[in-house]
């Protein structure tokens, strides 16, 4: 499960993935970026097209190009990736329309309704990570959306103290293959979405702040002094 990540270090989508920015993202390096983006957010993603690897700006919440509503995309947010070869929304988008979705980290919550302490989990040194994302053009008369989703998988044995599903994020030595647009073979790319492997992540507790998708700033993801892994 993913439902609310950061991504600010838009410098990386040149320097860490080699993209160029595509319409609606014109620099980089004033890209302000989010500390808590959420569902239906313009979100930063990068696909091959028309031969370049190039990051734009995409709806968070995949709508099929058949959808009649396009608010089926608040549900279609993750796409499990177990199934996503076999789902109608997602199996199209798996064989022609994959992409990376840098993120600085994501957020999870544990524990019961109205008693959830909030965590944040990222990798060491600050390296940016890539979700394995999937992206749509949803087109009507009166325009079209550039939408995506995350894939997930089992978690980790990190991500298990928190939830049983975490998003897919791929070992940088796989990118390629993922972003690959001749290699429509849904076979030869499901391998890729598997778990990180045990001891890739770090995390700890912030504050209830970050519920808020309306609150901003790095002070969601500062350490809160009260919550732990092992409460």
């Amino acid at each position: 499960m993913c439902a609310r990540f950061v991504f600010v270090n838009g410098r990386a989508v040149r320097d860490q993935f080699g993209a160029v920015p595509l319409p609606g993202l014109s620099d980089f390096e004033e890209y302000p970026g989010s500390f808590n983006l959420a569902p239906t957010d313009p979100v930063v993603a990068i696909a091959v097209r028309e031969g370049v690897r190039g990051a734009s700006f995409y709806q968070w919440g995949l709508i099929p190009s058949w959808a009649n509503d396009p608010s089926i995309g608040q549900k279609l947010i993750n796409a499990r990736s177990e199934t996503a070869a076999e789902k109608p929304s997602f199996r199209g988008a798996l064989k022609y329309r994959r992409c990376l979705i840098p993120a600085d980290g994501f957020y999870e919550w544990r524990g019961s309704k109205g008693n959830k302490q909030a965590f944040y989990i990222h990798q060491p040194q600050g390296r940016v990570m890539a979700f394995a994302g999937l992206y749509e053009t949803w087109e009507r008369m009166e325009g079209y959306l550039e939408t995506v989703t995350i894939l997930t998988t089992e978690a980790n044995r990190e991500m298990q103290e928190l939830h049983d599903r975490m998003p897919v994020i791929l070992d940088e030595r796989d990118w390629d293959l993922w972003l690959d647009p001749f290699e429509r073979d849904s076979a030869k790319v499901l391998p890729l979405l598997r778990s990180l492997p045990n001891g890739s992540l770090e995390m700890y507790p912030v504050g209830a702040a970050v519920g808020n998708p309306r609150n901003e700033g790095p002070e969601l993801i500062a350490r809160a002094s009260t919550g732990s892994l092992f409460d």
